[in-house]
């Protein structure tokens, strides 16, 4: 049976699933086609503590990791209010087709509305069509007028 649960980033095991789903999602085609740095696997736990707004919903089918969606609180400027951002959402290709994508996403909203949020917001890929797909399914769409995502790497 699937269980979507709320992270607790002080919980080993759930550091742990957190850090292997994601090497997952980033040796993945829409990923970084490479497996997450040693940098990234030492830091991505202390970083989401830190940043204090990190919100990390995990997907397990007993006790296997099969999903996981990293979302960090930001806040509109425009509304005056907290929004929630997914900024990574992944499922174990074993797991995909099952509903466990849709099942983070239902946990992810759940969690904003009761946070007072909103809006969720996340990006994706021009070539990702299957996860365009199931967020129109879910109520998002893009952004009127359509907006692009822009970064300036740093280092």
């Amino acid at each position: 049976m699937t269980q979507i649960l709320l992270a607790d980033l002080a919980n080993t095991k759930h550091q742990a699933a957190i850090v292997e789903l994601l090497d997952m999602y980033c040796r993945d085609q829409f990923g970084d086609g490479k497996p997450l740095s040693e940098f990234a696997r030492a830091n991505l736990i202390p970083g989401l503590v830190k940043h204090g707004g990190a919100r990390v919903f995990l997907a397990f089918d007993g006790e296997e990791p099969i999903g996981v969606a990293i979302c960090l609180l930001g806040f509109s400027s425009f509304r005056a209010r907290s929004l929630l951002n997914i900024h990574d959402i992944a499922v174990s290709p074993s797991a995909r087709g099952q509903g466990i994508g849709r099942k983070l996403l239902a946990a992810v909203e759940a969690d904003a509305r009761a946070l007072g949020c909103c809006k969720v917001t996340l990006e994706v890929r021009s070539d990702n069509h299957r996860a365009m797909g199931l967020y129109r399914s879910v109520g998002f769409q893009p952004s009127e007028p359509e907006t692009f995502f822009w970064s300036q790497r740093l280092d």
